[in-house]
């Protein structure tokens, strides 16, 4: 998947409409948006159908889906249906849970994101003492594709060496929640931007000085 300009928009407004709005403001600057269950389900998987129909973004689906393989298998091949280009799973879950993902991923020739860290404060007590394995894991697994948060710098390098130098990562976190995207994008291969840019009074003027400090 090619990110261009290195920014995934974050797009977790509550409606179809604003969304479009924002999208026609910013699609000549990037490519990549990460929709999850704000707009979802508001409106619906047809956010997601319209979306890819209207401005032929690669659409990264953050579902976080953590249940059952049967379950897993159901969730990730109706988002996949939708228009969806790639669905982000837990790890914690297990590898068949995991391994439900990547084949229904593989079935519709599209993508998986396996997380490993979350990138806000409470993923300290539970999720970072488990993600280097669940990163090994995902390694084991052949899974190419990686979130890792942009909040703490130097987990995001012990999970980009778990990982090697030839998988994707993207990482959350970077504007409201304290990443920097220059720093970040020297290990990761996206920054995932949210609040920053469509809470902004002008979000291309938003986007605009973060692909400054990119360049």
């Amino acid at each position: 998947m090619k990110i261009e300009n290195k920014i995934i928009l974050a797009l977790d407004l509550m409606n179809l409409e604003d969304s479009i709005k924002l999208c026609e403001q910013i699609s000549d600057k990037l490519n990549t948006i990460k929709i999850g269950y704000p707009l979802t389900l508001a409106e619906g998987l047809n956010a997601v159908t319209t979306l890819k129909k209207e401005f032929d973004f690669n659409i990264i689906c953050d579902f976080k889906v953590a249940d059952i393989d049967a379950t897993n298998s159901k969730i990730c091949d109706v988002t996949f249906e939708s228009g969806a280009d790639a669905i982000i799973c837990h790890g914690f879950v297990g590898p068949d849970s995991v391994q439900a993902c990547l084949d229904s991923a593989n079935n519709h020739n599209k993508e998986l994101f396996l997380l490993t860290e979350m990138s806000h404060p409470g993923a300290r007590k539970f999720l970072q003492a488990n993600a280097d394995e669940i990163a090994r894991m995902g390694r084991e697994m052949g899974i190419k594709n990686y979130v890792a948060p942009a909040t703490r710098i130097n987990r995001l390098k012990e999970i980009r060496e778990i990982v090697g130098s030839e998988a994707c990562i993207i990482s959350p976190g970077v504007g409201k929640q304290g990443g920097n995207v220059r720093k970040i994008l020297n290990i990761s291969n996206g920054a995932i931007i949210g609040r920053s840019i469509y809470e902004a009074e002008d979000p291309k003027k938003a986007l605009n000085d973060f692909i400054d400090l990119i360049y």
